[in-house]
């Protein structure tokens, strides 16, 4: 059983076929798929789930915390599982392939007190941006 389906048990959350496909096809490191993606992959599994089906459950996944949503820029947003293990993307500017990348550091520590303008900082979103090696050699 994957990690995901794994967590999703554990928390009790519903399984119905149409969670699980979302589920496994949302499994893997470095998966950053959009909601459309998700939803033609879901499909050659479960060729009746709907477009709907695929979005009500990401947004379910988003809310519980077990999928993190991405943004970068302007391209649609990306759904990644990795959503327990803190990390940062690393982000091709050209074809938008994304890479989890656990740097070594706290990058929560490289603010200085100076500089959180009295904000209770909780969170650090580190995305890295570059050709990624297909998108250098073309």
């Amino acid at each position: 059983m994957s990690d995901l389906l794994e967590r999703l048990r554990g928390r009790g959350w519903r399984m119905t076929a149409q969670r699980r496909v979302v589920a496994e096809v949302l499994d893997g490191e470095h998966v950053h798929l959009t909601a459309d993606e998700v939803y033609t992959r879901a499909t050659t599994r479960l060729p009746e789930i709907s477009r709907a089906t695929v979005y009500n459950a990401l947004g379910e996944l988003v809310s519980l915390g077990e999928v993190l949503e991405v943004a970068t820029d302007d391209r649609a947003k990306r759904y990644d599982p990795n959503a327990h293990r803190p990390h940062h993307h690393l982000l091709c500017s050209r074809c938008g392939t994304i890479r989890d990348v656990h740097p070594t550091g706290d990058p929560l520590a490289d603010l200085p007190d100076s500089e959180r303008f009295g904000f209770t900082v909780s969170g650090v979103e580190v995305t890295y941006r570059g050709l990624c090696p297909d998108c250098t050699t073309t």
